[in-house]
């Protein structure tokens, strides 16, 4: 029983330890007195989240703050990656790191969509 209880430990660590989990390692003790099984159980209280350690998902990379040049007369801002057009005065047209400027029929034409599916106002 000793056994299989310290290869359970072991693994659990190896598992903690792999994951980025922190462990800490908890006492062992001796029972001094015997367990009184016939009293009513005890409640359980929640335990508490194992701190998670190591380092932190990576932010989200913010949009440039500046337009790239030449937009505006009715042109959409295409993100030539994602195959998705921004129209102009949305928080992207302009701002994605790869793109071209287009106008919205060329974009359909090529194969790309409006940002959460909506169309450019006319």
């Amino acid at each position: 029983m000793k056994s299989q209880l310290r290869v359970l430990a072991t693994t659990v660590g190896l598992f903690c330890a792999a994951t980025g989990f922190a462990q800490t390692a908890a006492p062992v003790t001796k029972a001094s007195a015997p367990v009184n099984t016939s009293a009513a159980p005890a409640t359980k209280t929640p335990a508490a989240p194992m701190a998670k350690t190591g380092a932190t998902p990576a932010a989200k990379t913010a949009a440039p703050t500046t337009a790239a040049a030449g937009g505006g007369d009715g042109k959409v801002w295409v993100n030539t990656k994602s195959k998705t057009y921004h129209c102009e005065g949305t928080k992207f047209y302009g701002k994605t790191k790869v793109g071209e400027y287009m106008t919205e029929a060329d974009a359909k034409a090529k194969g790309n969509h409006a940002d959460h599916g909506k169309a450019c106002a006319k």
